[in-house]
């Protein structure tokens, strides 16, 4: 099985407009800058007033080979309307990191500095990584301000979650520098087409809750972590996405269309309305395989002399064997959570529900899957060609997402052609 994924390098030659902004993550930009003229892109760096606090122009300079442009009234460049050159420069332009701030400033169409004139005297792509304490992050004028720029056209790439510098932990961290250069290389040069455009993508995340009585419920530690991090990724990919989530402590991913449900039987009903008219359905929701035959009325009440509880459960819908038995199936992917036997067990599943595609994932493993930032899968396949398999190891749930949206797309791609 294979361990690595390498894919064209999209970079080469494409013209990239950094802009750096106020963020504790400006030093993560450095590293972005430097990556992206590995991949042979050139790359012109705009930086604002205030990230000069976080990281110098001159470290960027000697980075990147070119001027870095720091102020909008510059009498030397913009002798020539520099601006205008710059904006017409550019197939893309970057804003790594964008802190609230800046994102709040080009939601309402503000131009007063040289990044956020340039945002609005370009017709290039253009792209953001967020960046900022998980609580901005989450504040409603924020998901505004996202929302808005979505709808004029930007892509959103992240934020990550996990630590941050100020010591909470949460959403908002910037994507690291691999990965956004991964997500930059969705973008077909030669189409203007990101991987997953004009896809409908349709995925189950978190938990699901059973109830006993109306105070208690069966239910598991999902958080929810990889289906949102997976919605994400297909964001990022130009998909369409929708997000059948359980009941969750995260913020819906920008760009993507969240459907909130409680219990196994809602989210069954949700996604058999969705499957027929997606192309892509990812089952990641930890879903409680039984639920009570019929729940209390009132709260069940502790009775004295007795010294247990007996419960009648009922198996629940398998959500996902059911979309991947419908005629009008779309692609599908499963995911299996074990504790040991993880190749044997998902095989398994992979061939008893008649999926395309399954990730498997030791849940066992110290650090990893159930709540944790991190996690590593095994990837099982079947197609025309025979059975395959992919070996992911431990990184980022935001990374492996990205990971297992491009094998799914490229394993649907295959399936399509025969």
């Amino acid at each position: 099985m294979s361990s690595s994924f390498s894919s064209a390098n999209r970079h080469a030659g494409r013209r990239y407009l950094l802009g750096i902004s106020a963020g504790i993550a400006a030093y993560k930009s450095a590293m972005l800058a430097r990556l992206l003229r590995q991949a042979g892109a050139e790359v012109r760096v705009v930086m604002t007033e205030g990230a000069q606090a976080f990281i110098t122009p001159l470290t960027l300079q000697a980075l990147t080979g070119e001027a870095v442009r720091t102020s909008l009234l510059d009498p030397d460049a913009e002798a020539g309307m520099g601006h205008i050159e710059l904006a017409r420069w550019a197939d893309t332009i970057l804003i790594a990191p964008a802190t609230a701030d800046l994102m709040a400033r080009l939601a309402t169409g503000q131009a007063d500095d040289l990044l956020t004139t340039l945002c609005l005297a370009s017709d290039a792509e253009r792209i953001m990584a967020p960046a900022m304490n998980q609580a901005m992050w989450r504040h409603p004028a924020t998901q505004r301000n996202a929302d808005q720029l979505i709808a004029d056209g930007w892509r959103l790439l992240g934020p990550d979650s996990g630590d941050q510098a100020c010591g909470d932990t949460g959403p908002g961290r910037m994507l690291e520098p691999e990965a956004i250069v991964s997500a930059l290389g969705d973008l077909d040069p030669t189409t203007g087409s990101h991987a997953a455009a004009g896809f409908h993508v349709v995925i189950t995340a978190g938990p699901t809750r059973e109830p006993l009585d109306p105070v208690r419920y069966l239910s598991n530690h999902s958080s929810g972590k990889m289906g949102y991090a997976l919605a994400t990724a297909a964001a990022a990919q130009g998909a369409r996405v929708t997000l059948i989530s359980g009941p969750v402590a995260l913020a819906t991913p920008p760009g993507v269309e969240r459907l909130d449900v409680e219990t196994a039987r809602e989210m069954h009903e949700a996604a058999q309305r969705l499957a027929g008219e997606c192309d892509l359905f990812i089952g990641c929701a930890a879903v409680a395989d039984y639920r009570a035959e019929s729940p209390a009325e009132h709260k069940l009440k502790k009775r004295d002399g007795e010294t247990g509880l007996t419960l009648r459960l009922i198996e629940n819908p398998d959500i996902v064997a059911e979309v991947a038995a419908r005629p009008d199936r779309p692609f599908v992917v499963g995911f299996a959570a074990e504790t040991r036997d993880l190749e044997a067990y998902a095989r398994d599943k992979l061939n008893r529900k008649g999926l395309d595609m399954i990730v498997a994932n030791d849940v066992s493993a110290a650090g990893l899957g159930f709540g944790a930032d991190d996690n590593a899968a095994l990837l099982l396949w079947r197609d025309a060609d025979g059975d395959g398999g992919e070996v992911l190891p431990p990184q980022p749930k935001s990374a492996l997402a990205r990971a297992v949206i491009e094998r799914a797309l490229e394993r649907r791609r295959a399936t399509a052609a025969h």
